[in-house]
């Protein structure tokens, strides 16, 4: 089954490149789809996550995982 995130992050974030590039990474094995959430475009998510970005959201149970986090925290993150 397909597991759906939302990376929240902002543009010319090298750590949200980061991390990005390391579901790229795991895409390839696993069943998974992200949609990168710009935050600076939304008062309230800029708020919430200014100081804790990147940051991936689960949307079957809104669990969250804060950079920093590696493959392996991201496999056991999704399972």
């Amino acid at each position: 089954m397909a597991v759906h995130l939302y990376l929240y992050a902002t543009s010319h974030c090298h750590l949200c490149e980061q991390a990005e590039s390391l579901l790229s990474a795991l895409a390839t094995d696993f069943d998974i789809h992200w949609t990168s959430i710009e935050i600076a475009d939304d008062s309230t998510l800029l708020a919430l996550y200014e100081v804790k970005i990147p940051v991936l959201r689960r949307l079957d149970n809104n669990h969250e995982i804060l950079w920093p986090f590696t493959l392996s925290d991201i496999v056991h993150f999704i399972n």
